[in-house]
């Protein structure tokens, strides 16, 4: 099934990657001693979702490892779910070597789509990855539907009834989500209905607020938000379930449902910058994933070990923009 595919694919590649990566820790440490102020971190969207999440997780634990001496800027550039920002970086700031950019598997989805206009993968430096992260199907608390089935009765019974809020417009990875949801129902994506947001945090008030009824977010963006009682995980969006405070949460799989989808969650750095600048990243962040304070960070915002530096992550990200280009087809998105 197409979900299994994906899910294979995406955990071969994550082991791949995996065990490759000692192959970074052996690279020859040729500029630790260069020191760098006024660093940013970009993140693509509003704040409150998964790429402000991205950029705090590195901001934090850099500067709480004492890895910067200065503490990291993180900064909002919303629009076109990633868009805006990957063009201003590759036309406009393509040689600045202190800023780093979030990204995800959903930035690989847009553009396998062509989302971001005229550049594709090749068009930056592809830096790490360094956490994962799972889907999750989340509703209001006082929402009727107490579990996956429910909500997939409803959608069987009256499409029109069900209205997916969550970051991004037909095509991105939250709308794939809830395209997989619905085609497990028996349902064509298209006749679903879908509120497209810049960001995790707009979604999540939206069911709030009830302008919609589902968010196919991600487990991150939960962390924190569950002590609130204001919402109702559904399903994670795992082959397995997941640990810790979040153990007692069904997925899918074992509700019936194979719908699957991991997320990774990394950065990228501007095309024109020198080999010795990029080095200083890899350096920097093969160093910060070995330390207390990163493992910590990691915790604190609910992702889960997954990490791939350097040369293999960039091979990771260009081949999964492939594999998502026929995905996309086979979803309907693309002849």
């Amino acid at each position: 099934m197409l979900t299994n595919r994906f899910s294979i694919l995406f955990f071969v590649t994550t082991l791949a990657a995996l065990s490759l990566q000692g192959c970074n820790n052996t690279q020859p440490n040729t500029t630790s001693k260069t020191e760098r102020k006024n660093l940013e971190c970009i993140a693509p969207a509003k704040p409150g979702g998964g790429f402000d999440l991205t950029c705090r997780l590195a901001a934090n634990s850099l500067k709480e490892s004492k890895l910067i001496s200065q503490p990291m800027q993180v900064k909002y550039l919303p629009g076109g779910i990633g868009a805006l920002a990957y063009n201003n970086i590759v036309g406009s700031r393509n040689k600045d070597p202190n800023i780093i950019i979030a990204a995800s598997t959903g930035s690989a989805l847009n553009l396998a789509q062509g989302k971001f206009g005229e550049y594709d993968e090749n068009a930056v430096r592809w830096l790490a990855a360094l956490g994962a992260d799972f889907g999750v199907v989340v509703v209001n608390s006082d929402s009727p539907w107490q579990n996956l089935g429910d909500l997939m009765e409803a959608l069987k019974k009256n499409p029109e009834s069900v209205v997916f809020g969550a970051a991004g417009s037909i095509g991105s990875q939250d709308w794939m989500k809830a395209s997989l949801l619905a085609k497990a129902a028996g349902l064509d994506p298209k006749q679903m209905r879908f509120v497209a947001y810049e960001g995790g945090g707009e979604a999540l008030a939206s069911v709030l607020g009830g302008q919609t009824q589902v968010c196919p977010c991600d487990v991150s963006e939960m962390k924190g938000q569950l002590e609130s009682g204001k919402f109702r995980i559904l399903a994670v969006l795992a082959d397995d379930r997941l640990e810790d405070e979040f153990a007692e949460y069904p997925t899918a799989v074992e509700q019936g449902y194979d719908v699957t989808w991991p997320v990774w969650r990394g950065y990228y750095v501007p095309p024109n910058i020198t080999e010795e600048e990029y080095q200083w990243w890899v350096d920097k962040m093969t160093k910060l994933v070995e330390t207390p304070e990163f493992k910590q960070e990691l915790a604190n915002r609910g992702l889960f070990p997954y990490v791939t530096i350097g040369s293999e992550y960039e091979t990771l990200v260009k081949k999964q923009v492939k594999d998502f280009r026929e995905l996309v087809k086979e979803i309907g998105l693309s002849k």
